[in-house]
């Protein structure tokens, strides 16, 4: 049994009533999925009503195991209650596609998860169940559309079928064979359902109302005149939102330390924007005074997003941010091959620039403070983290070291600490926050100044695809829109074999799609897929259940 489901199943869990207790919640603003887990119901916020502070933890470009970036998140906001900050957390659901797959769950792992792991990992409330079928339900309406005489008269159906699973089979093929009764023959996709606009529509819905103007706006296909055709004109969002009605509300779980966690959303970040839902963040600045969120991957990607996508569109700024750091990918950037828990200063050295790269880019490009927390291994030597504080040091950078998977919040005091100086004895954030782009520069300027500014490359450059699709969104009036570039989330380039801080190269956008309901323009760049494929030994082998329903193998 893995150390980590050992860990969770060994703790005794507090009723979710209790823990909504802390929060000053009652009954009535519950909605019981059992014991431990419930959705949070809350009153319409005021005008004017208080808001905590906002912290975020983003890391650097991750090796294929990934940096400890969730486990920090809640190792830190259990470390925040421990110092008499009233804090929450606000994270985003797991997929079944990676749990099964390479990474496995995303609960957190040691002393620093959020539980029940194994209900929050596999089928939670079931909101990734519906954000799936609301999604088939309009692929079923467009084909039965055009089968029933296409009255719209779509020529292109642009619209994909999805499910929450890695399935490489799954990503072109024919449907609509075998005969009139069967459909009408075509080449169908699908995506993994966090990697669709459906799911980023959920994230950034600010209400039911909203979520049903963004669901109707989805563009599904064009016509042959290059008209889109949106699930409006379907008249689909009634009933897509329907299948939201529960969905909606943020979920309250909680860390093994009894702090409260809000658990909602998941979009990719490498593919989508990689952040938790709007309503979940908002409630827990709402419920708390600080409130700890996480950007997926690298500040290139998830943090980029988070501020120039979600930030921009929720009127959001944070108050300080947090970039999660390991000596071993540090090493992994310089170079090292083999054993990356053999000490090798070299390797450090030449690695660090990638973490001082991301230090840059939230201090000058966005204006925000940053502490770096040095997520600790046990083969770490002193002489590679006394390395990584000297540099991060010359920046006026501050580094914790954060032992949270070893000590639960009790690891994590340092770092917290750290962050409440910065946010308590510094300024007024909101007034130093910038974004890295204006929303009236067009699509083109966009994409060439998230290259310069936050990647740090040179140029941008299009593919004849790529040209097209951009002429065509800005004839449609979609370039005011924020970008969402999707590429390798190991490099700070588009290309995953460059490591550290390459420089001065190009990105190449190979297609645009606009997802008008989200209200962002997607840039596909480098490999990168939209249905990802299981690795050859993927985690899904060691996971089982026992006669008496006790799971084991997830981690």
């Amino acid at each position: 049994m893995h150390a980590d489901i050992e860990i969770a199943q060994s703790c005794t869990l507090q009723p979710i009533s209790r823990v909504a207790e802390k929060l000053g919640l009652g009954e009535e603003n519950l909605e019981h999925y059992g014991k431990y887990m419930a959705k949070l119901r809350l009153p319409p916020e005021k005008p004017g009503e208080k808001r905590g502070k906002l912290i975020l933890v983003t890391a650097i470009n991750p090796t294929s195991a990934g940096e400890g970036k969730t486990t920090t998140s809640i190792g830190l906001a259990d470390a925040l209650n421990k110092l008499g900050r009233k804090t929450v957390l606000a994270l985003r659901e797991p997929s079944l596609g990676p749990v099964f797959g390479l990474k496995g769950g995303a609960t957190g792992g040691g002393w620093a998860q959020i539980a029940p792991m194994e209900d929050i990992n596999l089928h939670f409330t079931g909101d990734f169940h519906a954000i799936s079928a609301a999604n088939n339900l309009l692929a079923a309406m467009v084909d039965n559309h055009i089968y029933q005489g296409n009255e719209l008269g779509i020529d292109r159906v642009v619209w994909r079928r999805c499910v929450d699973m890695n399935d490489r089979q799954l990503r072109s093929l024919q449907t609509g064979i075998g005969g009139r009764l069967n459909g009408v023959p075509r080449e169908e996709h699908f995506d993994i359902t966090v990697a669709t606009e459906t799911m980023a529509v959920f994230c950034l819905a600010e209400d039911l109302a909203d979520l049903k103007r963004r669901l109707g706006r989805m563009i599904v296909g064009y016509t042959r005149e290059r008209k889109p055709v949106t699930a409006h004109d379907l008249k689909a969002e009634g009933a897509m939102a329907a299948l939201f009605k529960q969905a909606m509300l943020p979920n309250l779980v909680q860390t093994l330390e009894g702090n409260p966690a809000i658990v909602h959303g998941g979009p990719f970040a490498n593919i989508a924007h990689g952040c938790n839902s709007v309503s979940a963040t908002r409630s827990a600045l709402r419920l708390g005074d600080y409130c700890v969120t996480e950007a997926g991957f690298g500040a290139d990607l998830g943090a980029e997003k988070f501020l120039d996508i979600k930030c921009r569109m929720a009127g959001l700024w944070p108050d300080a941010a947090v970039v999660v750091a390991t000596v071993r990918a540090l090493k992994l950037h310089g170079g090292a091959e083999g054993d990356l828990s053999v000490e090798d200063l070299s390797a450090l050295e030449r690695g660090l620039p990638n973490l001082l790269h991301h230090i840059r880019t939230l201090q000058d490009t966005f204006g925000l403070p940053v502490v770096v927390a040095l997520n600790q291994f046990v083969s770490d030597t002193p002489a590679e983290i006394e390395a990584v504080k000297k540099a991060c040091g010359e920046f006026g950078v501050e580094v914790a070291l954060s032992q949270v998977w070893e000590k639960g919040g009790a690891g994590g005091l340092e770092a917290a600490q750290k962050v409440i100086e910065q946010v308590e004895n510094g300024r007024e954030n909101d007034a130093a926050f910038r974004f890295a782009y204006d929303s009236k520069t067009p699509l083109r300027e966009k994409l060439l100044a998230v290259t310069k500014r936050v990647y740090g490359g040179a140029e941008v450059v299009f593919t004849p695809q790529a040209e097209e699709d951009l002429q065509t969104l800005e004839e449609l009036g979609f370039g005011d829109l924020p970008v969402c570039i999707a590429k390798t989330q190991y490099s700070l380039s588009d290309d995953p074999k460059k490591l550290g801080e390459p420089k001065d190269f190009t990105l190449t956008v190979r297609s645009l799609r606009v997802s008008a309901g989200a209200g962002f323009v997607v840039a596909l760049t480098g490999e990168i897929m939209t249905m990802p494929g299981l690795p050859k030994r993927p985690a899904a082998e060691n996971i089982d259940i026992s006669d008496d329903g006790r799971i084991f193998g997830l981690f």
